[in-house]
């Protein structure tokens, strides 16, 4: 799996696209220049990033369960047959869904899939950064339907860093989509 890249706009503009350390780096520094704060983006989910501080400030004290490890307790809902398969695995419940969940991430992703991820991740910053925008809503809609010719229209009054990005992390939604069924 390649290195997630990230991209950070400020006042509507891209001022940062690549790595995660050079995209925060940037992003600290336009927010020391203006009280704004800059919104970061991961180019493969579209999820907002959290503004981290610059490396060498000091970290937040860690908290319960295993942290060298990264490992964080969540909540799974299953039925008492499962939780019966799960438990006779060797390692336990948690080492099995460990082995499950490494064997689907490594697992080819399926077109659809790609489709679906590249959509939600274009939705997510289309939401953030244009949500109020005229014709976003239209947009979303020709983002799901895989209509790159709506898409285009409804976004091409945007501010060219917003609709350019937009276009780039809808791209595979729409090449996916155009492309012939088994």
């Amino acid at each position: 799996m390649t290195e997630d890249t990230f991209t950070a706009f400020h006042h509507g503009r891209r001022i940062a696209s690549g790595a995660p350390e050079a995209v925060l780096a940037a992003a600290w520094a336009a927010l020391t220049r203006d009280s704004v704060e800059p919104r970061v983006f991961s180019d493969r989910t579209g999820a907002a990033q959290p503004l981290a501080p610059p490396s060498g400030a000091t970290p937040a004290k860690a908290g319960r369960g295993r942290p060298r490890l990264g490992v964080s307790a969540r909540e799974v809902t299953l039925l008492p047959r499962h939780w019966d398969w799960l438990s006779a695995q060797p390692g336990g419940a948690s080492a099995a869904l460990r082995r499950l969940v490494e064997a689907a991430a490594r697992a080819p992703e399926s077109p659809e899939a790609a489709r679906r991820r590249a959509a939600d991740a274009a939705c997510a910053v289309l939401s953030a950064l244009a949500g109020d925008a005229p014709g976003a809503e239209a947009a979303v809609r020709a983002l799901y339907a895989g209509d790159p010719a709506t898409f285009s229209r409804e976004t091409a009054a945007w501010p060219d860093d917003v609709r350019d990005y937009l276009a780039h992390l809808a791209a595979p939604a729409f090449s996916a989509a155009a492309a012939p069924s088994a």
